[in-house]
């Protein structure tokens, strides 16, 4: 019996030592590597160094380090590179002592410093220094969770259970597993998830908890069931069948037995399958190199009979029509390659107006519900109701603003590719603006605000009705937004200029100061000041609303004084019936 949970522990435990903290952000890592070690590539021995690094070819890394290890630079930070570049590439090749070695030569002022402690953890584990890995995995645990780039909370968990595992200290081992657990369940990791219960299954079962050890093993193995890897598959039902076969319960031992070879039958199919395309495909690179080959020599003699015929006459009127053809083919391509560059900066300018929207608002209103997310945790661990209702309602009001922000900037985004659809047309502005109304009656009272509306229904308009809805919904959240309880909100509309009609949306809020209201009219997207740094906005849904009043034939006024409210008139077209 002993010797069967043994060789139960060996089989799944040990493959699963290293939980990869770079499996899936693998390619940040390196490309943060890249990006911060790139001010170095002038140094031609770094330069290799690094393309080698980022290849994953280790031997050459270790040769172009070495040499510029010769050139003895000053530089601490170059130097800094060298020693993680080298001991980065004799851990993957299993040098264990040069490794350590290297990274200890390292500066702590290196910005990648706080990796080498994951390093060296993992070197402790190879070589079964558990203690001193279980040092090394505590520093990274007391990091800030982005301190070490692509390193997981979860892997650390693992890999510190797993540790304290070999040195017996179940209890350990049991608090750090299941901490592992319940972040990866989050994350809806299946892979993870299948090999983190084998693992606490192996501790409890290592402990001769059967009745507490069987119930992970089943969990991994149904989840097993909803992966296409044929090996996590084999593994897991062979684990089963030792399960089984400990609990004397051959039948079912025998069943398991028999998907485990099922699986590696599988497995073993696939591997072939892949030699067998990878001989194909070299067969194939054959013949295609015989067929160039045959292809050269054949052109070699048409080269030397065409270069014959160039003394001829025929030739040089053949070489003319050659020359006029590729001539008018170059203008034609030029004016391609004009029209494309064109919409290119066109596109261009819109992805720059779009990155600065994100980096300054998405990146503002994820923060804040970063930090408002957090307190709401301590808040619900110490049980305080009424906070964790408010930071609720706060986190509410954030997404819903990052939503309108989202909302603008697709509808923003498609008026500037051209690809919304517009119609202009006669349309009832009553039932516009009740519709509206009617969808945010809710954050109207919600903020104890007095609304009115005065639209009769017999007010008509020439516009398209989907942007003339956007238009509405952005000054009417605008109002709401910076208004404050018991303000009022009207909307309204009076007759200007012959043949426009004003729609006014007026609020007694907090108004702005005549630098905002000159910023409003500029053709730009983002406001550079605000006077209440508290409401999340970028100016982007006015400037929305400005190309589509535009587009609609109409234009946008704004009357404002901080501290006593704002009033945004839109002037539309009538319809010529009421002229």
């Amino acid at each position: 019996m002993f010797i069967y949970r043994s060789l139960l522990i060996l089989f799944l435990l040990l493959p699963l030592i290293f939980y990869s903290q770079e499996k899936k952000k693998i390619s940040v890592f390196f490309k943060s590597v890249e990006i911060k070690s790139q001010v170095y590539n002038k140094v031609f021995f770094f330069h290799k160094a690094q393309s080698f690094f980022l290849e994953k070819k280790w031997d050459s890394t270790l040769i172009y380090t070495g040499k510029l290890l010769n050139v003895k630079t000053k530089n601490t930070e170059l130097n800094n590179y060298t020693h993680f570049f080298r001991g980065y590439s004799l851990k993957k090749k299993r040098i264990f002592e040069e490794a350590k070695r290297e990274f200890s030569i390292i500066k702590k002022s290196f910005y990648f410093y706080d990796r080498i402690a994951m390093y060296l953890a993992e070197i402790a584990v190879e070589q079964e220094e558990y203690h001193k890995a279980i040092s090394y995995f505590k520093k990274i645990e007391s990091l800030k969770s982005d301190a070490v780039i692509g390193v997981k909370k979860s892997s650390i968990f693992h890999n510190m259970g797993v540790s304290y595992f070999h040195l017996n200290k179940y209890k350990k081992a049991e608090f750090y597993l299941t901490k592992s657990i319940n972040i990866i369940k989050r994350k809806k990791d299946t892979f993870r998830l299948i090999s983190s219960y084998a693992d606490i299954g192996n501790l409890y079962y290592a402990q001769y908890k059967d009745a507490i050890a069987i119930p992970f093993y089943k969990k991994a193995y149904l989840l097993s069931k909803d992966v296409q890897d044929f090996e996590t598959k084999g593994k897991m039902a062979k684990n089963m069948a030792v399960v089984e076969e400990n609990r004397k319960n051959l039948t079912a031992a025998l069943k398991y037995r028999k998907e485990y070879e099922k699986w590696k039958d599988s497995l073993n199919n696939q591997n072939r399958i892949w030699e067998t395309a990878q001989l194909e495909k070299k067969h194939a690179v054959q013949q295609k190199q015989q067929e160039v080959n045959v292809l050269q020599i054949e052109n070699r003699a048409k080269t030397a009979e065409i270069s014959r015929i160039l003394y001829t006459v025929i030739s040089l009127v053949v070489l003319l029509s050659i020359i006029i053809y590729f001539f008018r083919k170059n203008i034609k391509s030029k004016k391609i390659i004009g029209e494309q560059n064109k919409r290119l900066n066109d596109l261009n300018a819109t992805k720059d107006k779009l990155f600065s929207i994100v980096s300054h608002d998405l990146r503002s209103s994820v923060n804040t519900l970063k930090l408002s997310n957090k307190k709401l945790i301590n808040n619900l661990k110490a049980q305080n109701i009424n906070v964790v209702y408010e930071l609720l309602q706060k986190n509410s009001a954030i997404v819903g603003s990052a939503y309108n922000l989202l909302d603008n900037l697709l509808n923003w985004a498609l008026l500037q590719t051209k690809q919304s659809y517009f119609e202009i047309k006669e349309m009832h502005l009553f039932f516009a603006v009740e519709h509206l109304v009617y969808n945010y009656l809710p954050f109207i009272k919600e903020k104890e605000l007095h609304f009115e509306s005065t639209i009769s229904k017999s007010a008509k308009v020439l516009a398209d009705q989907e942007s003339l809805k956007i238009i509405l919904r952005n000054l009417l959240d605008n109002a709401i937004k910076f208004s404050e309880p018991n303000d009022k909100i009207k909307i309204y509309i009076e007759t200007s200029k012959e043949g426009f009609l004003d729609i006014v949306v007026e609020d007694s809020g907090i108004g702005m100061s005549e630098k905002t209201v000159l910023q409003l009219q500029k053709d730009t997207i983002a406001i550079s000041e605000k006077e209440n740094k508290e409401i999340i906005g970028s100016g982007l849904g006015f400037q929305l609303c400005k190309s589509m009043i535009k587009k609609n034939n109409g234009r946008i006024l704004v009357e404002s004084e901080l501290g006593k409210g704002t009033k945004m008139i839109v002037s539309l077209p009538k319809p010529f019936i009421n002229e």
